[in-house]
């Protein structure tokens, strides 16, 4: 059974300032919850229903969880939880600061400017995994990697991509490889020579990447369009420059 306490946190941990405050955040559904068994999170808590103890109790009992699983009805976890489809499993989990990545040979390193919502952010974290992008670097403004909306939309990825808030400009600034930016104007991504060690900057739909930003990319690339519609989702577009670069 979940107490009033525990209730009292989980609820909290919807809140980016409590989930900073506590150094906590939520991990809902068994998809994304069996993923954490294969990372370096550290799990505080495990709320879940007998059935999936009872399924589960033998990997529960290999990561030494056993102690820390509180079981629960399905009831109880749908109010708990921020997922209409959490009926399961819910993991209260640490956070971990990650460090700004340095490039390495053949690697490439998205950058996220503005890209404030929680669902884009999370799909596109799923996509870079996809592509195996190890590392994310995302500016302040940017949707909070640990959103329970963020966690749900990358299916498990997040166990797998590492994300790292901070302003643009300065990282940026710091870099010798290519520095790629998506925009409306720019050379066609399918023509264009691309580097396999590389920065590649995608902005808001809505805003685009501001000129605070702009100001480092030093090349700038573009999906032609062979229609009318007048932009393209950040997630989709991540995507297809992604598999360009990856070709």
């Amino acid at each position: 059974m979940i107490s009033k306490n525990q209730l009292k946190l989980i609820k909290a941990l919807e809140s980016k300032k409590q989930r900073k405050k506590h150094g906590l955040f939520l991990v809902q559904g068994e998809k994304n919850v069996a993923e954490l068994f294969h990372s370096d999170f550290i799990i505080k808590h495990i709320f879940a229903t007998p059935s999936y103890i009872n399924a589960q109790g033998a990997l529960l009992r290999e990561h030494h969880l056993i102690a820390k699983t509180i079981e629960a009805s399905e009831e109880e976890l749908n109010k708990a939880g921020t997922l209409v489809t959490n009926n399961s499993v819910l993991a209260v989990v640490e956070c971990k600061d990650a460090k700004l990545p340095t490039i390495k040979t053949d690697e490439l390193i998205l950058v996220l400017d503005q890209v404030g919502d929680p669902g884009n952010l999370g799909t596109i974290l799923r996509v870079a995994d996809w592509y195996g992008i190890k590392h994310v670097v995302c500016s302040p403004d940017c949707a909070d990697f640990y959103n329970p909306k963020v966690i749900a939309a990358t299916m498990g990825s997040f166990a797998r991509v590492k994300v790292s808030h901070t302003p643009l400009p300065d990282y940026l600034k710091a870099q010798s490889s290519p520095i790629y930016g998506a925009f409306l104007a720019g050379e066609n991504i399918h023509q264009a020579q691309l580097a396999d060690s590389a920065f590649i900057v995608m902005g808001s739909e809505s805003h685009g990447i501001s000129s605070e930003v702009e100001a480092f990319i030093s090349n700038k690339i573009t999906i032609p369009n062979f229609g009318h519609a007048e932009s393209l989702n950040v997630a989709m577009a991540t995507g297809i420059i992604l598999d360009n670069f990856k070709r």
